[in-house]
């Protein structure tokens, strides 16, 4: 598990590693985006998959049954860093397995993910398979491995899709938290649409659920279940003052984790679109105080120099005032519209580009300037730098 500091509260990649804890810092920074890809290895319906039962009808001890055993523990030699353990999931009879990039990467915020130098993989009847790194996404904290040969057994895991994730609906954690292998913890969904930091220093990962079931150091990369027992997420990070579990966790969507992983398979690398702006949001009070021209949007507070958003005219902030003890960067054009897609507030650029663009294309932002002048600046999207 590695860490950055953050204020008061530390976001905790919940992996359990020789380095310590590591401490993730918010920051709005350049936003850049994944490009879409298809479905890797649908996995076959089951009778928990297929029960039409409502939201309300959840049965812990039924998905723990039933999806326990595709759950694994996962053991990382990082080298001179030590090692790491985390938890993992198979997907497919092939041997794939989804993880965290932190689990199976020597990862730090200021030098470029190395891979662990040999992985194994624990399956829930404590026997034991070497693994290979297909590889890792820094910007999502995906990981891809896949089990050697076909000793054991495999259970993959349906996964299921997270744009239907609703507030309050149920959901269970399976991992190894401190190692203690394939455990249960369940609860609900607290929170949609967050932002919550990659593995990289000014660039997030759209919209992740927040959950208020337990997760702890180890449970990184383990599963999250809904109701019919299908994968919504993987459990990465938790906000916390102790370094433990406080009903405050995060985990990675898996329709992003889905996009990952289809490109790792396929060429070990994902690519990424990118803008190059930072941005601060709008709200109807800010407007109204500063003349802005519409309730809500991303006021573009800088443009970095040498970027797409650069090159196609897009303007930065100029100036700095107070607003309710809040600073706010004004003078810069205040993005409404990305294509035909609204856009209300920082989080919603990040969560556009991130799902439904992709590097190369061009793409028109629509910015009110001054208030009221409106604008169409045409932005051809480059490719994320790493």
């Amino acid at each position: 598990m590695r860490l950055w500091a953050a204020a008061g509260v530390a976001f905790v990649a919940a992996a359990l590693g020789a380095g310590g804890a590591l401490l993730v810092a918010r920051e709005t920074g350049a936003v850049g985006t994944s490009t879409t890809i298809s479905r890797v290895a649908a996995s076959q319906p089951d009778a928990l998959t297929t029960q039409t039962a409502p939201r309300s009808a959840f049965d812990p001890a039924a998905i723990y049954a039933a999806r326990s055993g595709g759950v694994v523990t996962i053991y990382a030699n990082l080298g001179s860093a030590g090692t790491s353990q985390g938890s993992g999931f198979v997907v497919d009879g092939t041997g794939l397995i989804l993880t965290n990039a932190h689990v199976i990467t020597n990862v730090s915020a200021s030098s470029a993910a190395r891979a662990a130098a040999a992985v194994y993989v624990e399956f829930s009847d404590g026997d034991r398979a070497s693994a290979d790194i297909v590889g890792w996404d820094v910007f999502s904290d995906v990981g891809v491995l896949r089990v050697k040969g076909s000793s054991h057994r495999l259970d993959p895991v349906p996964l299921g899709t997270s744009s239907t994730v609703v507030v309050g609906e149920s959901v269970a954690a399976i991992g190894s938290p401190f190692g203690q292998q394939t455990s249960l913890s369940v609860g609900v969904v607290s929170a949609i649409g967050r932002s919550i930091d990659s593995l990289t220093p000014g660039f997030a990962v759209a919209n992740a659920i927040q959950i208020d079931a337990p997760i702890n150091r180890g449970s990184s990369g383990g599963p999250l279940f809904d109701a019919a027992g299908r994968v919504i997420g993987i459990n990465a990070q938790i906000e916390s003052t102790t370094g433990t579990a406080e009903g405050v966790g995060f985990a990675v969507p898996i329709d992003v984790a889905r996009r990952s992983l289809g490109q790792l398979v396929r060429t070990g690398k994902v690519h990424y679109a990118y803008i190059g702006v930072r941005t601060q949001n709008v709200t109807p009070g800010l407007a109204k105080a500063f003349g802005l021209g519409a309730d809500r949007g991303a006021l573009v507070t800088r443009v970095d120099e040498g970027t797409p958003a650069a090159a196609a005219g897009l303007r930065g902030g100029t100036r700095t005032e107070i607003y309710n003890g809040l600073d706010v960067t004004l003078g810069g054009d205040l993005i409404v519209a990305i294509g035909k897609t609204p856009v209300q507030s920082t989080d919603d650029i990040s969560r556009v580009v991130a799902t439904q663009l992709s590097p190369g294309q061009r793409v028109p932002f629509t910015v009110l300037r001054g208030g009221t002048k409106r604008a169409t600046v045409v932005v051809t999207l480059g490719e994320r730098p790493s």
